[in-house]
């Protein structure tokens, strides 16, 4: 479902050993990527069984004295959530529900609810948008005004970003807690709810802290942590 989400051909090795070959990462090392450990534990035939070709300037006659293979995903969607749930044991067989439309992203009905429960002056943002990116937009008007920031992305996500300080990370925390249960009980089907703290004065000095907290929607069986414990 590469195509759904502009992930067509995505390769991260085999782009990584393309650009050095090519003399385009010889930036504190020179030449094509050399891994030959890796390549003898057969990262480069377990490359080549997923895509069909050995990644460029890695030796496809290396002799392999681990056990390799490759994975093909049945999850639906590109989120992390699903990923990491796959590799647990349990593949996401459902549709995620996403914020498709780039501004006005959100329903007005969660919004109300979002300001209502969480006593708010009102929200930012509402709409696609990276996570540096709209913090040098909006972010000098948040510390002004008290609004949280509220954006989305192409993935299952509804992320809220609010300065430490001068909202408080607690607040934030809390504000997620009301966001993921009215995602939860209004049926959106949304994977994540993230918090984005972030410190600075202005806009071109804000910067995302370590704070970030990720509120996930439970995996709907158990995983092999579950087994393992």
């Amino acid at each position: 479902d590469a195509e759904r989400f502009g992930d067509v051909g995505a390769d991260t090795l085999g782009h990584i050993a393309e650009a050095c070959a090519k003399g385009e990462a010889d930036n504190g090392r020179k030449g094509p990527l050399n891994l030959p450990n890796l390549t003898r534990l057969g990262l480069a035939k377990a490359h080549e069984g997923s895509t069909g070709f050995i990644p460029a300037g890695m030796d496809g006659n290396a002799e392999v004295i681990g056990a390799y293979a490759w994975a093909h995903e049945m999850s639906s969607g590109k989120d992390t959530p699903s990923g990491h749930w796959e590799i647990a044991g349990v593949p996401v067989l459902f549709e995620w529900g996403y914020f498709s439309d780039h501004e006005n992203s959100f329903p007005q009905e969660l919004l109300d609810k979002l300001v209502e429960r969480a006593n708010l002056p009102g929200y930012l943002g509402n709409c696609h948008s990276s996570g540096t990116v709209i913090l040098d937009q909006l972010g000098e008007e948040h510390m002004k005004t008290g609004k949280p920031i509220f954006y989305t992305s192409a993935d299952s996500v509804f992320q809220i970003a609010c300065h430490e300080e001068t909202f408080g990370l607690d607040k934030l925390y809390e504000l997620c807690e009301i966001a993921r249960e009215e995602l939860t009980n209004g049926g959106y089907n949304i994977g994540r709810v993230i918090a984005r703290p972030f410190i600075g004065d202005k806009a071109g000095n804000f910067q995302r802290t370590g704070n970030r907290h990720d509120l996930a929607v439970e995996p709907p069986a158990p995983t092999v942590l579950q087994k393992l414990v």
